[in-house]
């Protein structure tokens, strides 16, 4: 008999090979129903597995977060069952569970689009109908290949595998390599949903075959897969590209290149504002603003270290005049340069030189994300040059900026991230360990100063030193790095910087390296998603949109309100168009100007302003210099 100690710390006794689902039913008939899969001892298994030692078992059922992966990995395969039903001569790839649902990668005969998605779910619904039992066994490995040996995507996988076993599940027809765990049955895995189809290198290698990516999403019940397709609904909404488009913030085209935004006007105004809104901020901090070319000699780079660590990321170099320049792709090397032009005393420093700079990174083509991710931006960045005595005070001050910004955007959703070097893989950083360890430690003990609540992560540092990160989670599902502070030894060494200290000695600077508003076109990604389009009255492109009546009687108004408005640099348009007042009203919110002047007989007569503010119904009519005046605290508060 084996001890089996329960959720609820009480210990029973069970024969030896009694299955985890006989457990389960002996316990309560009704629990048994309700579990997707067990954990016993730590690790999640199959209610199938036999139990064959001591331990600790846990039954999972179907809404507990454990089971959420198990229930989509399962419907993976149920797709892929359907898929060798429909298609086939199929070739299988890999079906993992994904953050919010699963993907299988194929190799299909002919080609699907997205309109085959309910063929495909409609085959699946069949599957779930015959109920068949899911079974899992092992076989050798020469067993395995000898049973897939028409797929070499399958045999490619087994030869992977480190033990001389290999795990198989079966239902019905079909049969996978796969390590589970399982739900027991098809029938078990009803509330799924395909949502889209695309193109994936095998294995993420662009070497390899392209293959034929489904995505889907599986939920417990009905109720719990519609809200995630409500959610899905509105991040379609939100996402920038959808946005960007809609309200003519900027464009690509496969002519001037991929990857390479152009900025409308309208998008234009907003990186405008943006960047006289955190100028200004760090003018009044004490940073001193440069412009440096966005051109490279490689030699730079080769002394930065970047040429070493960072060239794959890099566009190839030009060869000019017996030179090799490069697009850069960061700033750090010409901020370096320029604090070295000059002699500095301990009196000096800190030293804060800041930049609105274009950088230029050559992405991979998958990795292109509509502005969030790109081969061409702009960095709010900054570079401090600091004597060791000064690293807390200054590291503070930043992290202080970084929360003051975040308050004025209203920016709640944030976690802090001290990025460390990974101590096993350190061929990727350069330096020694005696600068790293200090470096990493006093960051830690900054932290730890301020009280602020971090979280730690090997392998993410810059290859010259840790770094504190502020980690966000846009509207749209994606973990974005909006802002980034770094401590670094190295290049002051490598670039040999030096000041005079109190003993009129030549020391070494450290360099703080931050970004607060990092990359203004992630920023301005994020800031639509964040707000839907809804931007904040001092940053939206158009203000206020003035709606005459009847362009007879009111227009000689109109023009004067706009005058008026367009000499406090509010940005106002009129909308004088031979149409309904209702139509151009929506027309106007649908383009989210924050505010519709409309201007009729009353307003003319009285000398008002009769205003809608955007996604309100109710009317409000003020004089001219209420609300003259309310725009203008707008655009000075810059709330």
């Amino acid at each position: 008999m084996l001890k089996i100690t329960l959720k609820d710390e009480s210990v029973i006794e069970v024969e030896e090979g009694k299955l985890i689902i006989e457990v389960a039913k002996s316990l309560s008939s009704s629990l048994a129903k309700k579990c997707a899969v067990a954990e016993f001892n730590g690790k999640l298994v199959d209610l199938k597995m036999p139990l064959t030692e001591d331990g600790k078992l846990d039954l999972v059922t179907f809404e507990d977060e454990r089971a959420f992966e198990v229930i989509n990995h399962s419907c993976a395969h149920l797709m892929a069952q359907a898929m060798n039903r429909l298609y086939p001569g199929t070739k299988f790839g890999v079906g993992p569970a994904i953050e919010e649902g699963f993907y299988y990668d194929f190799a299909i005969p002919e080609a699907i689009t997205n309109e085959d998605l309910p063929k495909i779910e409609k085959e699946m619904q069949k599957i779930v109908k015959e109920n068949l039992p899911i079974v899992h066994y092992m076989l050798s490995k020469a067993d395995a290949k000898a049973k897939f040996a028409s797929d070499k995507y399958k045999l490619e996988l087994i030869d992977a595998i480190d033990d001389d076993m290999v795990g198989i599940y079966e239902q019905g027809e079909y049969t996978d390599v796969c390590r589970g765990p399982h739900v027991m049955s098809t029938g078990l895995i009803k509330n799924f949903k395909l949502l889209s189809v695309a193109g994936a290198y095998w294995r993420g290698d662009s070497k390899n075959d392209v293959l034929t990516r489904v995505y889907g999403t599986c939920w417990p019940t009905p109720e719990a897969l519609a809200h995630h397709l409500e959610v899905l609904e509105d991040r379609k909404q939100r996402d920038h590209r959808k946005l960007g488009k809609d309200m003519q913030i900027f464009m690509f085209d496969d002519l001037v290149g991929r990857g390479l935004p152009m900025w409308l006007p309208n998008g234009f105004i907003v990186r405008r504002l943006l960047s006289d809104y955190i100028m200004d901020k760090e003018y009044d901090l004490g940073y001193q603003h440069v412009m440096t070319p966005s051109l490279g000699n490689v030699e730079l780079y080769k002394t930065s270290g970047h040429w070493a660590h960072y060239k794959d990321d890099m566009f190839p170099a030009m060869e000019l005049d017996d030179e090799a320049y490069v697009l850069r792709p960061m700033n750090c090397p010409h901020h370096m340069v320029m604090f070295r032009s000059k002699p500095h005393s301990y009196r000096d420093l800190p030293v804060r030189i800041a930049e609105i700079a274009n950088d230029f990174r050559f992405e991979a083509s998958g990795a292109l994300t509509g502005i969030e991710r790109t081969r061409a931006f702009s960095q709010n960045d900054s570079h401090i040059f600091c004597r060791p005595d000064q690293i807390a005070q200054e590291f503070k001050a930043v992290t202080k900026l970084i929360l003051d910004v975040y308050k004025d955007f209203g920016f709640e959703k944030y976690r802090f991230r001290l990025s460390l070097r990974d101590k096993e893989n350190t061929e990727k950083y350069f330096g020694n360990d005696e600068l790293w360890e200090k470096s990493e430690n006093e960051l830690r003990n900054v932290l730890k100063e301020l009280g602020v609540d971090y979280y730690e992560a090997l392998g993410e540092a810059a290859f010259y030193g840790p770094k504190l990160d502020v980690q966000v989670r846009s509207a749209i599902g994606h973990d974005v790095t909006l802002s980034t502070i770094q401590l670094d030894y190295q290049l002051p060494e490598r670039f040999e910087l030096t000041y005079i200290d109190q003993n009129n000695q030549k020391v070494r600077p450290v360099v703080i390296h931050r970004a607060i508003l990092g990359s203004m076109d992630r920023f301005i990604a994020f800031l639509l998603e964040e707000t839907k389009g809804v931007l904040p009255v001092w940053l939206a492109p158009v203000q206020a949109m003035v709606i005459p009546v009847n362009n007879q009687f009111h227009l000689d108004y109109a023009n004067e309100i706009v005058e008026m408005l367009r000499k406090k640099k509010i940005r106002v348009k009129m909308d004088d168009r031979d149409e309904k007042l209702g139509y151009k009203i929506r027309e106007a919110q649908m383009k989210k100007i924050p505010y519709q002047l409309v201007i009729g007989d009353n307003e003319v007569k009285d000398g008002t302003i009769t205003y809608r503010q955007y996604g309100k119904k109710e009317q409000v009519t003020v004089s001219k210099e209420e609300f003259l005046n309310m725009m203008v605290a707008f655009n000075e508060e810059r709330k």
